[in-house]
């Protein structure tokens, strides 16, 4: 768990510019087209669509973009001609980077991730060299915002939740995927949710020096401003003493 929370977190941290903004509204839009392309343009019967605008809202995506989306995947579109691929690789020190894209553009989208990869200390791999070290989970992330975090992980765990972990001000729960949107629309009616998805979780984690960790993130930077980039997953673990670490050498 410690790894996506604390990607979630330093993303957030970080804040998003204009520039970002338009490139995630752009990637929002295309998760959404396909899932509509795959199971129809109604988000009651279509789960994954459900899902893609619920995420869309989280980041304030304007209604009218997401109505587009809709439909350009169901009209055959943009999102007609995406095809979803995923590139496994090794980043600094050794850990496991899996790299989900949606590209019209295979040789292209391969040759920006292999030249991401080779200048940031990383190195492509084959196909299944590392999707076996991670495992489809749904998770939520939930704002404490002023109630016990302990209730929280309480109330998670009467949804159904797997797993449940606290960090300051934050709970993250770890779902089925197949429950995400119970355990979502539960702990939803009680408390803020920060963000939800249906994504990869690393079954066992590498701690990582400041050092390194600093050489992963960049890595993982890189390669989310590609534009055919969705998501980046990694088995990097960042301790607390680290982060802050690394937040004392940003600061001078």
């Amino acid at each position: 768990m410690s790894g996506h929370s604390k990607w979630s977190q330093i993303r957030r941290q970080k804040g998003v510019n204009d520039a970002r903004r338009g490139q995630l509204f752009t990637k929002l839009g295309r998760e959404i087209s396909v899932a509509a392309r795959a199971g129809g343009g109604d988000p009651d019967a279509n789960y994954r669509l459900r899902l893609a605008i619920q995420k869309a809202r989280l980041n304030n995506m304007p209604a009218d973009n997401i109505k587009r989306a809709i439909e350009r995947g169901v009209g055959g579109g943009d999102g007609g001609n995406l095809d979803e691929i995923a590139y496994e690789g090794y980043g600094p020190g050794g850990v496991a980077v899996l790299v989900e894209a949606m590209t019209d553009n295979r040789n292209r989208t391969v040759a920006e991730v292999r030249n991401v990869f080779s200048r940031n200390g990383g190195n492509l791999g084959e196909s299944g060299s590392v999707s076996w070290m991670f495992e489809p989970r749904g998770v939520i992330t939930v704002s404490a915002d002023g109630h016990d975090p302990e209730e929280i992980e309480l109330a998670a765990i009467d949804a159904g939740a797997l797993d449940v972990a606290v960090d300051g001000s934050e709970v993250t729960v770890q779902t089925d995927p197949a429950n995400l949107d119970e355990v979502r629309t539960a702990l939803g009616e009680r408390y803020t949710i920060v963000d939800a998805e249906n994504t990869l979780v690393a079954n066992t984690t590498i701690p990582l020096d400041a050092a390194k960790a600093g050489q992963v993130l960049k890595l993982i930077e890189r390669l989310e401003e590609l534009d055919d980039v969705q998501r980046v997953h990694t088995n990097t673990e960042i301790s607390d003493e680290v982060m802050a670490e690394m937040e004392a050498a940003a600061a001078h």
